[in-house]
């Protein structure tokens, strides 16, 4: 285990504690302890682990992780793979979420007095499909999320409406869903998305009028809410029966060595995922039954960055987060078949849109651009950028002049971030952001650590920096040994970056 220390020039300095058998054999209780450490004229907090003994005087105490440590550091496994079996989190798969455990780790490390005084506020300013801010609502904690990608949002939308669907009227459609699956008879009201484009055939004849179909009977649907339950159920399976699938990224499947989908039962598929998703919907309904007030959440389709007229100053208690990481896995592409399909957008003008605004930008919006310039001070960072800049120059922007664009338009956005967090939080919030380190054309990025010294820049208290996951798979990581196999030069990992605003 192990827990880089706030020290001044954190970039380029960390200190590792790790914890020891006593003398007894069990492993010592641990603690979070906060001292103040002063190193050259900047004093900050500190946030570790107390491992008591004789030779560390005991410091003040607080966050007790006192029989929650699960994989050594307090925090379960963050990956979304665990919201598989996860009521409503299962409902879309999410290559970049995380799990309902991990945030349910935060809620009752960080939340533990908060939620006596009142009802605590949740935020994730990247709330994806969901995990933070429903999770949120299931401890009785009112929640706000922002997603900018449409699909996500409404898939979020969908599982904070579910405890308030009448399942008397959900079960009528189902089976008039039913009906329509095994006449196979169609209304000729949706058509093939215009503009949306793929190398071959999205989906076979056969299947393409299955899916049209359906989305002929979700047009008929008059409840708007329910309306959104099943275009997600057909959103989260349709890449299932197509040409295409996921690599993680969207390919075809010829492309990754797998046959062309001719033929495939369509409804059968979308019927099971409603089935499950009415099952979870029960499930909630039984859960919050005996809650005479349920907490309120709320998802909007917006930047984070832009949220100033939305989110109130000074109201969160806590948020839980994971923006993208610094890795360009293309969110937009990547979910081009939903926001077609489910007429979320119309044209490529509109995906541009998506692309310009994402978080931290793209490599592929930015790589053209004349030099970009950091919008705070951060020497080690520029001392990077500057060796990034200078890698591959012959390949212009396809090497480290494009590439160290799109790293300086990530962190210039993480200063962004920052700010708006600092505005968000209530006095004595804690901020709880996973991120990824990332190695870009040979060049490691340590995020976690330079998102710590930014977020103390901009005012925030630095509570800790914790390692959470060791070793994870990384997407468009180019000319690292990490590609390569070779992980003895380079390790990607995730860390918990935690904040407080004093």
């Amino acid at each position: 285990m192990s827990f880089f220390l706030d020290t001044a020039g954190l970039f380029e300095q960390n200190c590792i504690i790790s914890t020891k058998s006593n003398p007894l054999g069990s492993i010592a209780k641990m603690f979070l302890y906060r001292e103040i450490i002063s190193t050259e004229g900047r004093v900050s907090e500190s946030l570790g682990f107390y491992v008591p003994n004789k030779s560390r005087p005991n410091r003040q105490l607080n966050f007790d992780f006192t029989d929650k440590v699960r994989n050594g550091n307090g925090f379960r496994d963050p990956a979304f793979s665990e919201n598989k079996i996860q009521p409503l989190h299962r409902w879309v798969p999410w290559i970049a979420g995380f799990s309902a455990q991990f945030v349910q780790d935060c809620f009752e490390t960080f939340l533990k007095d908060r939620k006596k005084k009142s009802r605590p506020c949740v935020l994730d300013p990247f709330a994806g499909v969901g995990t933070t801010i429903v999770q949120a609502v299931l401890n009785g904690f009112n929640s706000i999320g922002f997603e900018i990608n449409p699909y996500a949002a409404l898939a979020c939308k969908a599982k904070l409406n579910s405890p308030k669907l009448d399942l008397e009227i959900l079960e009528t459609y189902l089976q008039e869903y039913r009906r329509v699956a095994t006449k196979g008879q169609r209304s000729v009201v949706a058509l093939r998305p215009a503009q949306f484009e793929t190398r071959i055939p999205f989906f076979s004849l056969s299947v393409e009028e299955q899916a049209l179909a359906f989305l002929d009977f979700a047009e008929s649907i008059r409840h708007e809410e329910i309306a959104d339950l099943f275009r997600v159920a057909f959103g989260s399976v349709m890449v299932s029966f197509s040409n295409y699938t996921y690599e993680p990224s969207l390919s075809s499947r010829p492309g990754a060595g797998k046959p062309l989908i001719e033929k495939a039962d369509v409804h059968s598929t979308i019927l099971a995922k409603l089935a499950e998703m009415v099952s979870d919907i029960r499930w909630i309904k039984e859960r919050l039954v005996n809650t005479p007030c349920q907490a309120k959440g709320q998802v909007h389709n917006l930047d984070f960055l832009k949220s100033s007229n939305v989110l109130p100053p000074s109201s969160v208690d806590l948020m839980v987060t994971s923006p993208p990481y610094m890795n360009n896995y293309h969110y937009v592409r990547n979910t081009r078949p939903q926001l077609f399909w489910l007429s979320l957008v119309s044209s490529r003008k509109d995906l541009r849109k998506l692309e310009e605004a994402n978080f931290g930008k793209y490599w592929q919006t930015v790589r053209d651009s004349e030099p970009l310039d950091l919008n705070f001070d951060h020497p080690e960072l520029s001392r990077t950028l500057a060796r990034l800049r200078h890698t591959r120059e012959d390949k212009g922007p396809y090497g480290g002049p494009g590439w160290a664009n799109y790293v300086t338009s990530y962190f210039n956005d993480c200063h962004r971030f920052c700010k708006v967090s600092k505005r968000g939080l209530a006095r004595g919030g804690v901020g709880v952001v996973v991120i990824g380190n990332s190695i870009i054309q040979g060049h490691e990025m340590k995020t976690d650590l330079i998102l710590a010294d930014i977020a103390r820049q901009s005012g925030l208290t630095l509570v800790g920096v914790q390692k959470i996951r060791t070793k994870r798979v990384g997407a468009s990581i180019t000319a690292s040994a990490v590609r390569r196999g070779d992980i003895s030069k380079a390790t990607l990992y995730e860390s918990a970056v935690i904040l407080r605003k004093k």
